[in-house]
């Protein structure tokens, strides 16, 4: 199996073979909370007027996600795991527009399989793959808007390389690299009430979740659906 480790947009529109796009901080991580909180599926979009046009036509119970970080003001809910933990979304269908990685998933048209993860699911998402292992996997850290790297996505993307190799890396290493970084001190930034600090403590659940998230297109619409850990 061939591990490609590629980053931002452009790694994305380069993904081949199964494709996995990162986004920790907190696209992801939101929209595994959203799983785990019953949710059906989510509709992801790289704009936010095609998620509200979604919704208008009754296609998606609710939108979520942000734009430079800050809630959408039409939206439903924030791009924030803290706040989709606190709504009960049994049966619901959301629709999700974010800066980096729901643009990264609607990228990705080079992948035969994609999924999407952060460090909440890495677990998962690795086992999920080598049920069926691919020749080629392309791993993509999605970064800050998905122009400018960023160590929490880039240290996911090792961090499930490792997995995929069958190694057993250290979780508790990989949380205090990423706590460390740069993109974590906003949520300590009074200026910046939007990045809740209890958002990056779920981020760094490291594999609290278990579940993949796969993405495949259904009606010409990019939908992710749970691929939950038989028990």
């Amino acid at each position: 199996m061939q591990i490609r480790l590629l980053s931002l947009i452009e790694g994305a529109a380069e993904a081949t073979g199964t494709a996995i796009i990162i986004d920790v901080y907190r696209a992801f991580t939101t929209a595994a909370v959203a799983f785990q909180q019953g949710a059906d599926c989510i509709i992801l979009v790289d704009d936010p007027q095609k998620a509200l046009g979604l919704k208008k036509r009754g296609m998606g119970d609710f939108c979520m996600g942000e734009i430079g970080g800050v809630k959408v003001p039409e939206f439903d809910f924030g791009n924030s795991p803290y706040e989709v933990s606190q709504v009960d979304l049994h049966g619901k269908t959301l629709v999700q527009s974010t800066s980096a990685g729901t643009k990264g998933a609607v990228a990705a048209r080079g992948a035969d399989k994609i999924f999407v993860a952060g460090l909440i699911n890495a677990a998962a998402t690795a086992q999920a793959i080598l049920k069926y292992p691919p020749t080629t996997v392309s791993v993509v850290a999605m970064g800050r808007n998905g122009v400018y790297r960023s160590d929490e996505d880039e240290l996911c993307a090792l961090y499930l390389r490792n997995l995929l190799l069958d190694c057993q890396p250290d979780r508790r290493a990989v949380r205090s690299l990423v706590l460390a970084s740069h993109e974590s001190l906003k949520f300590d930034d009074p200026q910046k009430p939007h990045f809740d600090p209890r958002d990056r403590d779920i981020a760094l659940a490291v594999d609290s979740i278990e579940l993949a998230i796969r993405v495949q297109t259904e009606d010409g619409l990019l939908v992710a659906r749970p691929e939950r850990k038989p028990r």
